[in-house]
């Protein structure tokens, strides 16, 4: 039997993933190699590698999408294996190819089974050989209106991109061209295919784990459904809701896919689940999963130190362990919701979890760290495990709600909400659980953020950075004068209302709320302020950085920016300018964009990438397009004028009074 013992692992990967393989790397005792770019150097996982080596550059395509760079710096760094994580180069056969040239095991499938899966077209035929139920394909240029709705989805690659839903006929070109430049961008090749789009169904998924020796485990269910922009949120294991009938015929499925291929080690079965309970093959992800830890949770099991064991030629055991409980993970993203999904760059002053049993945080970032404009926007998983959905999902969500964030704008408040509400609750899932409530679970009464409630907050952020705690600046000219209240003005980050706090200071004593009955300030220290309301004592730990104030309380947390007495002109811009919400890449323009042309109301102007997504500027009216300081190809800054439309006073609607 052949056995190669891993002395010294490589992992071709960052951030969350290589943290975590790292971790089980020392529990086995195998020394860890991480590799960084430059705008990676000093992050979590480079400061947890044994040993580290640098990959000139920051973009992907110059680092951890360069294989020729990751297999020498495994040798290098004198490492005998390679583990490729996930994303990157995690299911490129070349990359898998190249390790093993090299004398370097590869922790991962044979090269034959990632390639056998790498397009997702070639992949749905060979299943349909092997007996795994499918979705019938749909050829583009024949399709009509009983076809519709359609998905189309790259043949390369997966995470969304490329993935449109068309649902009129007429759009059926511009988004088949849209989606392959997309896919081509991504992943180097613009092979569309179309299918049926299921509404409402289920993203259901089999966990497999295979050796050379002819076991092939399934791993349970997993649900996936939460997902934004195609890309997952909210994962649990086991899938709620399926008959045994179902889980039985998703297990045999997965199994079959695996031995189709010949597979070995860790994979993924992924299905959609229709409401009336039948399942179609969608892919096999030929690697690890992100949301492979509820599956742990559950088996009890760590599937990076099976994969080991696998790549190392050792059998599994004849069958897996039984499960147990019910496991639920959040992905923590530094993004914000309520505005298009968009990524969030900047310091993360902090990032503290609660300890509990049943409580599981992978992350590769730490309080100081800093969020780059070149990665995935997630931060962190938050994973609870118990014995019933229902104390998974509550355990979650109170770790959510108890965690302090601090810097940019996160998913936070919306997990906690999802994880809340009535659908999810009642395991009533599919893919389009946003599209239908996210405009009610951003809205800011959607939250633990009741006007009373934000602004005891502001209150007690007044009075700590009053009582000698860190002050926020900009608060404009004034005094403070013992004899009169004292007014202090916030800003909200999560629904951008405005407070203002009036309170005293006395000669002794704590400051008190002034003109707010009810209401009365207990104790103060520089960080901490327990605030009576109402007869009940509530307890607020604030954290100053600059002009922002960062309050956490045991049910909920607010950010305000501290605003000045007077408004600052500078602040003012052109009316009709188009700036750049946030760091990126311009990958294109409108067709025939350019100063002097119309533009209507909402349409696409200019596309912006960054992290991993696509984000589209739309034109704000109707109207003309005076400026224009894009190109593709262009790195801006968040803020930067992109462009300038002037709207044409005829398209302003006139109120019927007047008329």
């Amino acid at each position: 039997m052949r056995s190669d013992v891993i002395q010294t692992l490589l992992v071709a990967n960052r951030g969350e993933i290589a943290c975590r393989i790292f971790r089980t790397c020392r529990d086995l005792g195998i020394t860890t190699v991480a590799v960084y770019s430059d705008a990676d150097d000093g992050a979590l996982h480079v400061r947890e590698a044994d040993l580290a080596v640098r990959l000139p550059g920051a973009a992907p395509a110059d680092t951890y999408l360069r294989g020729d760079l990751v297999v020498a710096a495994a040798l290098a760094a004198g490492a005998d294996a390679v583990h490729p994580g996930y994303g990157f180069l995690s299911e490129n056969a070349a990359f898998a190819a190249a390790v093993q040239d090299a004398g370097l095991v590869w922790v991962g499938p044979p090269v034959k089974a990632i390639e056998l899966m790498a397009s997702k077209t070639r992949a749905k035929e060979l299943m349909a050989g092997a007996g795994v139920p499918l979705l019938a394909p749909v050829d583009p240029a024949t399709a009509g209106e009983d076809d519709l709705p359609l998905l189309l989805k790259a043949a390369a690659g997966g995470g969304g991109r490329g993935m449109r839903i068309v649902r009129e006929l007429g759009a059926l070109p511009g988004e088949l061209l849209a989606a392959a430049a997309e896919a081509a961008s991504a992943f180097g090749d613009g092979e569309v295919f179309a299918e049926p789009y299921v509404e409402r169904g289920r993203h259901v998924e089999v966990q497999v784990m295979a050796d050379e020796h002819d076991t092939v485990w399934a791993l349970g269910t997993r649900d996936c459904s939460l997902q934004r922009r195609h890309q997952k949120v909210i994962e649990e294991a086991p899938a709620p809701g399926l008959d045994d009938a179902l889980r039985t015929r998703l297990h045999e499925a997965a199994v079959a896919a695996a031995r189709a291929v010949g597979y070995r080690g860790a994979g993924t079965v992924e299905f959609l689940v229709s409401a009336d309970g039948r399942p179609y093959f969608l892919e096999m992800n030929t690697r690890l999963q992100v949301e492979h830890p509820v599956t742990e949770a559950v088996f009890g099991l760590d599937l990076v130190a099976l994969q080991l064991r696998v790549a190392e030629g050792g059998p599994l055991e004849p069958t897996p362990p039984s499960p147990s409980g019910h496991a639920v993970e959040a992905r923590l993203y530094a993004e914000d919701p309520a505005r298009d999904w968009q990524p969030q760059t900047g310091a993360l002053l902090a990032l503290d979890m609660p300890d509990a049993p049943g409580l599981r945080l992978d992350t590769g970032y730490t309080g100081g760290d800093t969020i780059g404009v070149h990665y995935d926007p997630m931060l962190a998983k938050v994973i609870a495990h118990a014995p019933t959905r229902a104390g998974a999902v509550r355990l979650l969500a109170r770790a959510l709600e108890r965690a302090r964030i601090h810097g940019p704008v996160t998913n936070r408040e919306l997990l906690v909400q999802s994880l809340r509400h009535p659908d999810f609750a009642a395991a009533r899932l599919d893919t389009g659980f946003y599209d239908r409530h996210l405009a009610a679970l951003t809205a800011p009464a959607a939250g633990r953020d009741p006007a009373r409630a934000a602004l005891a907050a502001a209150l007690a952020a007044a009075v700590t950075t009053t009582s000698g705690g860190p002050a926020p600046t900009r608060f404009g000219a004034w005094r403070n004068v013992p004899s009169g209240p004292q007014l202090k003005r916030y800003r909200s980050e999560r629904d951008g209302a405005e407070h203002e706090v009036a309170y005293r200071t006395p000669r002794a004593g704590a400051p008190q709320p002034h003109d707010a009955p009810g209401v009365r300030v207990l104790t103060v220290t520089p960080d901490r302020v327990t605030l009576e309301l109402h007869g009940v004592a509530r307890h607020f730990t604030v954290t100053a950085d600059g002009d922002r104030v960062y309050v956490d309380t045991g049910d909920a947390s607010y950010t305000f920016t501290a605003l000045p007495r007077f408004t600052d002109p500078a602040t003012h811009t052109e009316p009709g300018s188009l700036l750049a919400p946030m760091p990126g890449t311009v990958v294109r323009l409108a067709e025939g964009l350019a100063a002097g042309v119309p533009v209507e109301a909402g349409q696409p102007l200019i596309w912006l990438e960054a992290m991993k997504m696509e984000h589209r500027i739309l034109a704000p009216a109707s109207g003309t397009l005076t400026a224009l300081h894009a190109a593709p190809g262009h790195q801006v800054e968040v803020g930067a004028l992109l462009a300038v439309v002037q709207e044409d006073p005829a398209a302003i609607p006139v109120p019927e009074e007047t008329a």
